[in-house]
C-alpha cells in the first residue's frame, strides 16, 4: 500500500492514493493554515472509524440486510506537550436496525482485539528514508 502526500503551499498537503483518490489536509486556521481539508490527526480519527466500521459491516454479515445505519464517532485526547499524540479516543457507534446487541459487541470486539488495522498501528514502529533534492541522505 502506498499514497503520495504533495505540499501545495503554507500548511496545505494533498494525499493520493494509486487509485488516484484523494484526501485535502491542512493544519487548521488556528495554526495558521487555510483550514482548505481535514487535520491529518482528524484523519487518523476518521481512518480509525472507517477500518472499525468496514469490519463491522463484514463480521455482521449474516445482518446486513437489517442494518439501517452503521455511524461512528471517535473522540480523541491529546497530549499536551509535542509531540501531541492520542491518549485516549472514545469511539461511540450508533447502529440501527434489527440486530441483536451481542452480535454488535462481538463485532466490536473482534475489530478491536483483531482486524482494525488502524486500531493495532497507532503505536507502530517507524522508519524513514530521506531524499533530499533527489538524493539519498543516510542519518548521520
Amino acid at each position: 500500500m502506498n499514497v503520495s502526500t504533495e505540499w501545495e503551499g503554507n500548511l496545505a498537503f494533498n494525499m493520493k492514493n494509486s487509485n488516484g483518490k484523494e484526501l485535502k489536509m491542512d493544519a487548521g486556521e488556528a495554526a495558521g493554515g487555510s483550514g482548505s481539508g481535514v487535520s491529518p490527526m482528524e484523519a487518523v480519527l476518521g481512518g480509525l472509524a472507517g477500518c472499525m466500521g468496514i469490519d463491522m459491516y463484514m463480521i455482521l454479515k449474516p445482518y446486513q440486510d437489517k442494518l439501517e445505519r452503521i455511524e461512528i464517532e471517535t473522540d480523541g485526547e491529546r497530549n499536551e506537550e509535542p509531540p501531541k499524540y492520542f491518549k485516549k479516543i472514545h469511539i461511540t457507534l450508533h447502529v440501527d436496525g434489527d440486530v441483536p446487541a451481542s452480535r454488535v459487541w462481538r463485532a466490536i470486539k473482534l475489530s478491536d482485539e483483531k482486524y482494525c488495522s488502524v486500531a493495532n498501528s497507532l503505536k507502530a514502529e517507524l522508519s524513514y528514508t530521506l531524499l533530499l533534492n533527489g538524493e539519498k541522505v543516510e542519518n548521520d
